[in-house]
């Protein structure tokens, strides 16, 4: 079995993992909730060792690199950055039902993932570099926790609505309550925050290795600041005007649309240095 066929499985495991903390909070029986953290943490092992074999695979190839570098890698990786961020919530807040607003994410990309060129191939001279990993692991770190956080805040706007239908106040009634969502929403904006701005910082550095400048305001560079700018905001007034609740949720859900361009949408609607990612 090679990487791309062990990662083929990763897709189904997420998506079973997805389903069952899904059937979990319809249904609310804790048999479903156990098993669906024994697929994620499944699904994550079959992640983890697609990713190292895909590394070795490189390696055998005579290329050897780190697998992080074109759109199927970075997807793949993105995935395995939301289940470790989910599990450790999960553990820290003993709630299995909030899987059903994150691990759709996780296996939504490698859905994604599936639908891209699998094959290994030897680098462009722009990404054979030390600051590859750096940059791609920051950023992807800092965009997995976003990508929680914005279902968290579908969480929070749901039990803010006044006029819900009983079904689903009986459904949200499992998770916790508003004040610890929006308590959980600023804590992972903040972590987030920090990876995103690491993961700029990286690519500056990087950026100047490899193109003699650090910043070029590429497409991507550009949508990058934008989103970062949208968080910034976000814990600016945070801090100083005291937001959260429904605000908060929307600039949390508004940046990582923000952050989903900049991945994703920049690549077929934009041309720019970037247009290889």
């Amino acid at each position: 079995m090679d990487s791309s066929q062990l990662l083929g499985l990763t897709t189904f495991a997420y998506l079973g993992s997805a389903l069952l903390y899904i059937a979990l909070l319809v249904f609310r029986v804790p048999k479903i909730g156990i098993a669906a953290t024994w697929a994620t943490i499944a699904a994550f092992l079959l992640n983890t060792a697609g990713i190292g074999l895909r590394w070795i695979e490189s390696h055998r190839m005579g290329i050897g690199y780190a697998p992080l570098s074109n759109m199927y890698e970075s997807l793949v990786f993105f995935s395995w950055a939301i289940a470790v961020f989910y599990l450790f919530l999960e553990y820290k807040y003993k709630n299995r039902f909030l899987g059903a607003f994150a691990m759709p994410f996780a296996a939504i990309a490698m859905a994604l993932a599936e639908l891209k060129n699998s094959a290994i191939s030897p680098l462009i001279p722009a990404l054979q570099s030390n600051w590859l990993i750096a940059h791609v692991v920051t950023c992807f770190i800092g965009y997995a926790a976003f990508a929680v956080a914005s279902g968290f805040s579908i969480i929070y706007l749901l039990k803010s609505k006044k006029k819900a239908q009983n079904l689903v106040v009986k459904l949200l009634a499992q998770l916790p309550s508003k004040k610890i969502i929006d308590d959980i929403l600023h804590k992972i904006l903040i972590f987030g925050f920090m990876w995103l701005t690491a993961g700029i910082i990286t690519g500056a550095v990087w950026a100047n290795s490899a193109w003699g400048t650090y910043w070029s305001w590429d497409p991507k560079e550009t949508w990058s600041l934008i989103t970062w700018f949208i968080y910034a905001s976000a814990l600016h007034f945070r801090f100083t005007k005291g937001w959260g609740g429904e605000k908060i949720a929307w600039f949390s859900i508004i940046g990582f649309a923000s952050v989903m361009f900049t991945y994703y949408g920049v690549n077929f609607l934009l041309s720019g240095l970037h247009s290889y990612g």
